[in-house]
């Protein structure tokens, strides 16, 4: 049986020079916990929020893998590296001539769904093998495009050679290859100098903790910062069933779903508001059960549920 104490989600504020794999376990420690896993990753170089999820959290991690993100990054006009971030080498250098009133036209071009090469500086897997490998190798290889959606791009400042920008967009998006994008279309070059994340859905990183703060903490007090298991799935309409039903639910028997679309998903939760798992409704008005509590909890939910 997973350990109750340390099923749920946590916002880490991850600290430039960490792995996300580093912060999950360097958290994972500092929580007492035996599973964990996370939604998501950031780049050694960056900061920011990163959602991580422990015991029965894991089962239910898609949900915010999926979401949308957004970010403050800083790039560097005029200077491309081969990377696109800080750790590549400088392999070119241009005059920056672009106005702010330039810097916001081309910011708005990219605006869109848009189809986007990941860098060879990343971690897919193409051939059985993660592209950054390759590329520590001196290997580059062909890379199909993703289709990605850029819902925001705003211009914070621009001062000389330092541009700030705030950009929303889908799973999937590389802010390294948009800051080189976009340093190509001012006809300079650009690589980013910071990234940090400021959301992942509806979790915003005000809410999130540091490494640091959870030393101070304690155990106890770490764990204390979990948020339920359900917060994951509060994108989801909700279902709440009786005693008898919920019970069937749980055991992994179908339960009514009549009047719901057929592929829909649903959260479901039992008595006094307990957890349950998630269901998908079928072609005949039944809803089976996709992913299962395998522990009760009581509903814990942040003050924007």
């Amino acid at each position: 049986m997973a350990d109750v104490v340390t099923d749920g989600v946590l916002l880490l504020d991850k600290p430039a020079g960490f792995s996300s794999t580093q912060a999950l376990s360097r958290s994972k420690r500092l929580l007492g916990a035996r599973k964990a896993g996370h939604t998501g990753t950031l780049d050694p170089f960056a900061t920011g929020l990163l959602p991580l999820v422990f015991g029965e959290a894991t089962k239910f991690s898609r949900f915010l893998i999926d979401a949308q993100k957004s970010y403050q990054a800083t790039l560097r006009l005029g200077i491309q590296t081969s990377t696109g971030d800080p750790e590549g080498e400088i392999i070119a250098e241009r005059a920056v001539t672009a106005t702010s009133a330039q810097i916001t036209e081309v910011l708005a071009t990219f605006i869109g769904v848009r189809d986007q090469i990941p860098p060879m500086h990343s971690a897919i897997r193409i051939g059985g093998k993660r592209l950054y490998v390759l590329a520590r190798e001196g290997i580059e290889i062909d890379r199909p495009p993703r289709r990605i959606e850029i819902r925001d791009l705003q211009m914070i400042s621009a001062q000389g050679e330092e541009l700030v920008i705030s950009v929303t967009c889908s799973k999937g998006t590389y802010v390294r290859t948009l800051a080189m994008e976009i340093g190509a279309a001012l006809g300079c070059g650009a690589y980013l100098t910071a990234l940090r994340r400021t959301s992942v859905g509806r979790f915003a990183l005000e809410r999130a903790v540091s490494l640091e703060e959870l030393e101070r903490l304690g155990t106890e007090g770490a764990r204390s910062r979990l948020l339920g298991v359900e917060v994951l799935t509060l994108g989801l309409p909700r279902r709440d069933c009786a005693g008898p039903e919920a019970l069937r639910f749980t055991q992994g028997q179908v339960v009514d779903c009549h009047g719901v679309p057929a592929g829909a998903e649903i959260a479901l939760y039992g008595p006094g508001g307990q957890f349950l798992g998630v269901g998908q409704c079928e072609t005949d008005g039944r809803l089976s059960p996709l992913r299962l509590m395998a522990t009760g909890h009581s509903a814990k939910l942040p003050d924007f549920a």
